[in-house]
């Protein structure tokens, strides 16, 4: 038999469309062709295929011409995935291995000079589709814990070489099937918030963030716990489910990152603030998820929020709406998941130390005026919950009472969004016409509240996520619709529109 197809993968943001490898043996001058779109590491996969074969004992069929074409032709090929399946179609076609053990399988991996097997990002993708497709799998031993992370319904089988890959499909030494030898938990448990001192309007809002799914600005002097707060967020969010957790997984698969340590913890992300706008949305020549969506079903938080660049702050906008980021280039198209809670912390000012009355504040008018607007009011209006995070005295500081843990407070936040789910999505997730069935105001409500939102000048969208955290303060308590006293609550968590001017 002179032609083979072997079945394996691409991967395209976080798809894995099918690729066949097609391998083609003929009489002519001596050479092998590559086609179907191969970047650079896929075009030299000819010397590693060859050698890896020489190496491992098998026969390179150097008297023949070998066209290798990797069909759809019009996908891009990245990677050294392709040397695996491109080593046992050049073997089916040249006879050294039957062409029908391969119609069952796909299979990925890098091959060594020595035919050893080295791992691949993205295994995780590619091992869903697989099960998807009702096809074994064949991956490197180093991949074969993230491809069986898939669960039931597929068949994974690791191999170290070339040679035991053959030696299986020859029915010689059968390789037997991965499982994984307990199920995967997480070994880094995330800061408890009983370690918070004081701070009750902050921890406060903290839950309500964590129940509603709210987005949350920590403003304050240095050193009053912004960041530890937010550090808090992910231990007191319900711990994933295997559906979200695969989704994480997947994201984390894509970009090379390891999965065992973090399997099913809330991701917690902290770029600096010298990131750039590709690195905060991803993208690049060679497409990758960005931290956003490294914070997918997570937390993104962004430390000295007014340090970053505006125009990086402004890619945010698009993300925190719809839950998603579309790259669209020239040569590219990708989607990723960006389903994430924002936690920014910043200083009053350039100093940080406007409104602290341990410190006076150094700052000129005009510094703290450019300082303030390198936040726009387009982000601020998304941020739907903006809290002053004041110095404490010192006797709050040296209290050995500790603060309520996150266990304890995250039963609350649980209960809280069992209610909402009950309305089909989290409170900060609900639409327009769902939210106001769900306030149900009276008339006398609703003229209080347009006169206070005419005084405070704050705007339409501004208007429904005071609406939505009134809902998540009703959903605490378990009351049956908010009443004015969550309405006055949810109005106070807007105060840094008041301050910064940007209502």
């Amino acid at each position: 038999m002179t032609l083979a197809i072997v079945n394996t993968r691409a991967g395209v943001g976080l798809d894995a469309p099918a690729v066949q490898v097609e391998v083609h043996l003929t009489n002519g001058l001596p050479g092998l062709t590559l086609v179907g779109l191969p970047e650079a590491a896929v075009k030299e996969s000819r010397e590693r295929v060859r050698s890896a074969l020489v190496n491992a004992g098998f026969d390179f069929p150097n008297t023949r011409r070998i066209t290798l074409n990797l069909a759809p032709a019009d996908l891009p090929k990245e990677g050294g995935r392709f040397d695996l399946p491109i080593a046992l179609g050049i073997l089916a076609a040249s006879g050294q291995l039957p062409v029908d053990a391969l119609e069952s399988i796909e299979c990925a991996g890098e091959l060594a000079l020595d035919g050893k097997l080295r791992p691949v990002p993205g295994m995780l993708p590619f091992a869903l589709a697989t099960k998807a497709a009702g096809r074994r799998l064949i991956v490197p031993n180093a991949c074969a814990d993230e491809a069986a992370l898939a669960g039931n319904g597929l068949t994974v089988l690791p191999a170290a070489t070339l040679w035991e890959v053959v030696a299986h499909l020859l029915d010689q030494e059968r390789i037997a099937p991965h499982v994984l030898p307990a199920p995967p938990k997480a070994h880094n448990p995330a800061p408890d918030l009983a370690d918070v001192r004081g701070q009750h309007q902050a921890r406060r809002a903290l839950e309500v963030a964590a129940a509603g799914g709210h987005n949350l600005l920590l403003a304050g002097p240095p050193g009053t716990g912004k960041t530890m707060l937010a550090s808090r967020l992910p231990g007191i969010l319900p711990p994933l489910d295997e559906d979200d957790a695969l989704q994480v997984a997947a994201v984390r698969s894509v970009c090379g990152l390891a999965l065992e340590a973090d399997w099913g913890q809330r991701p917690f992300r902290q770029p600096h603030h010298s990131a750039s706008a590709a690195a905060l949305v991803g993208g690049g020549s060679k497409p990758k998820p960005g931290e956003i969506s490294l914070a997918h079903m997570g937390v993104l938080f962004l430390d000295e929020l007014p340090e970053f660049s505006r125009s990086v702050l402004e890619v945010l906008r698009q993300p925190l709406e719809t839950g998603e980021i579309h790259l669209s280039r020239a040569s590219h198209e990708r989607r990723y998941p960006a389903r994430f809670q924002l936690v920014a912390a910043m200083n009053p000012c350039p100093c940080g130390h406007l409104g602290d009355p341990r410190n006076r504040c150094q700052c000129t008018a005009s510094q703290i005026q450019r300082y303030q607007a390198r936040l726009s009011g387009p982000l601020l209006d998304r941020i739907d919950l903006q809290v002053e995070v004041p110095a404490l005295p010192p006797e709050q500081l040296t209290a050995q009472t500790p603060g309520e843990s996150s266990e304890a407070v995250r039963e609350r936040v649980m209960a809280a969004r069992e209610r909402q789910m009950e309305r089909g999505a989290l409170n900060s997730q609900l639409g327009g016409k769902a939210l106001e069935a769900a306030c149900a105001l009276d008339d006398e409500e609703r003229a209080w509240l347009a006169g206070v939102l005419e005084r405070l000048k704050l705007s339409a969208r501004a208007y429904h996520r005071v609406l939505r955290v009134a809902l998540t303060l009703c959903d605490l308590e378990g009351a049956p619709k908010p009443a004015q006293a969550h309405l006055i609550e949810a109005i106070g968590y807007r105060q840094l529109d008041r301050l910064l001017g940007k209502g």
